[in-house]
């Protein structure tokens, strides 16, 4: 079985945040190599943010039962995005009899986007 999400942010929702809100909004969304990978670079924040959206679409259960952090990108050397699914994330994977997955993420000047595929046996 194939199970797949899609989501499609806009860059502007991460830039127009006054900095106090949005540093409480990235400690609470982001993991520390998320942060630490998004410098201030909004357009990868809304990169990621679509990817844990996508991922949370494709496990069939949204934001809730999985935490923003459960979810993490990370990159490899040549900056392809990885997810690890961590604590309830990787419970319902395995539930699911999920066993690989893959993301791609991509940004124009606007809108980030990013679809997640997993596959389970």
């Amino acid at each position: 079985m194939i199970h797949t999400g899609i989501d499609l942010v806009e860059i502007e929702r991460f830039s127009a945040l006054k900095p106090e809100i949005k540093a409480r909004f990235f400690q609470r969304v982001f993991t520390r190599a998320e942060r630490d990978y998004i410098a201030a670079f909004d357009s990868r924040a809304a990169g990621i943010f679509a990817a844990k959206e996508a991922a949370a679409k494709a496990l069939g259960c949204g934001i809730g039962p999985v935490s923003w952090q459960e979810i993490e990108v990370a990159h490899t050397d040549q900056k392809q995005p990885q997810i690890n699914l961590l604590g309830n994330a990787a419970r319902i994977a395995a539930e699911k009899r999920i066993t690989s997955w893959s993301v791609s993420i991509t940004h124009s000047k606007k809108t980030a986007a990013a679809v997640f595929v997993a596959a389970a046996d």
